[in-house]
């Protein structure tokens, strides 16, 4: 299995040494960019990578393009890769005429180009935190030891300028020593409550963008009445850089908090299958700011890391709108009815209903046994 290593790379003035590097990695990114736009207005076909990295050797050979010598050759090839991979996706989904929209690699600006990847060559880990990229040393935060076999080094760059050092690893997977717990539960999302658990367990909306929104609004401000391409703008550009990078640390942080305790309690996770695009369409901001996506990503790898397991229950499922208990069906609730009586004479809370259902389906449907509710047979009149 793959597991991610990232360090922060102490802040000294050899760290311009990898913002060349990163500034070079654009030249060659939206020069291969061009070319692609080149054959395809040409030839109305796609440049193969073979043909691409070929024609790349070939360019460094020239006096005009020496100044590319400066990143490894297999960092030269991964930025081929990369191109190559946006193309293929954009490729796929018009092909199966997806809903999603991916649009082709296209030009970035040097400040905005954020990483480069080393594969085996063009870096080596000295001893303690120190690692050498290139020809020169330097020193990260080591917090942990790497383990298993590193396969890439990836330099990246953040909005605010500090670089850190993503080390992909292929580790061997170990069992988890995990004593079960016996408990499944089902989870419904909210934008009130953020998590609702089939056992009345609930956790709050930790809103880390609206609550720190006057910060935000106070520094895009200050950037605004900054004269463009002056030294106060870029100081004012790199405060509102500062205030968005809090609040992605504070989410980050609790997501994973809540995620760990989440995998220890329960051996059986189940959640509703959303569409996100959608909601964010209906919601917006508030829908980003829970980051729902992200908050899966990141369940599920502690789950596999601490034994556990996650389930998905279809989006089509109308988990809200059956009754848990009798089974009934209710299509007249509204987004506005938190709580409803069903025909059986049962009351439920939204939520808790739909988190109940959740369960019941994904149970079912991973083996779990027939935990169906069962229903009275009809009386004839």
């Amino acid at each position: 299995m793959r597991k991610t290593y990232c360090f922060k790379l102490y802040m000294s003035k050899r760290n311009k040494k990898l913002h060349t590097k990163l500034g070079t990695a654009s030249s060659i990114y939206n020069h291969c960019i061009a070319l692609h736009k080149r054959y395809y207005r040409l030839y109305k076909k796609h440049l193969s990578l073979y043909t691409l990295q070929k024609h790349i050797t070939k360019l460094k050979r020239l006096p005009k393009f020496q100044h590319w010598k400066q990143l490894d050759a297999q960092a030269i090839q991964d930025i081929a890769d990369r191109i190559e991979k946006g193309y293929l996706l954009f490729f796929r989904n018009i092909k199966t005429k997806s809903t999603r929209r991916v649009s082709p690699p296209s030009f970035r600006k040097r400040s905005k180009y954020r990483s480069v990847t080393f594969k085996q060559t063009g870096w080596k880990l000295l001893g303690g935190n120190k690692i050498r990229i290139g020809k020169t040393t330097f020193r990260y935060h080591k917090s942990r030891d790497i383990e298993g076999t590193i396969k890439t080094v990836t330099v990246k760059r953040d909005a605010l300028g500090d670089i850190y050092l993503y080390f992909s690893c292929v580790v061997e997977d170990v069992q988890p020593d995990r004593t079960m717990t016996g408990k499944i539960a089902g989870f419904d999302f909210g934008l009130k409550t953020f998590l609702t658990a089939s056992d009345g367990t609930r956790i709050e909306s930790p809103l880390f963008f609206k609550d720190g929104l006057k910060k935000v609004q106070k520094a895009n401000r200050n950037v605004s009445s900054k004269k463009r391409g002056s030294n106060n703008r870029r100081k004012a550009r790199l405060g509102l850089a500062r205030a968005h990078r809090k609040v992605a640390n504070q989410r980050r942080d609790f997501q994973f908090k809540t995620a760990k305790a989440l995998v220890e309690k329960y051996d059986f996770l189940f959640f509703e299958d959303l569409n996100l695009e959608g909601m964010k369409a209906l919601w917006g901001r508030k829908v980003s700011d829970l980051s729902l996506h992200s908050f899966h990503q990141i369940l599920g790898y502690m789950a596999a890391k601490h034994g556990a397991r996650v389930g998905r229950v279809d989006r089509w499922f109308p988990s809200t709108k059956t009754c848990h208990t009798c089974g009934c069906l209710n299509d007249q609730i509204t987004l506005n009815d938190r709580e409803w009586t069903c025909c059986c004479g049962e009351t439920h809370d939204r939520d808790h209903n739909a988190a109940i259902n959740i369960l019941l389906a994904g149970a079912s449907a991973s083996g779990l046994g027939d935990v169906r509710r069962v229903l009275a047979p009809a009386v004839a009149d």
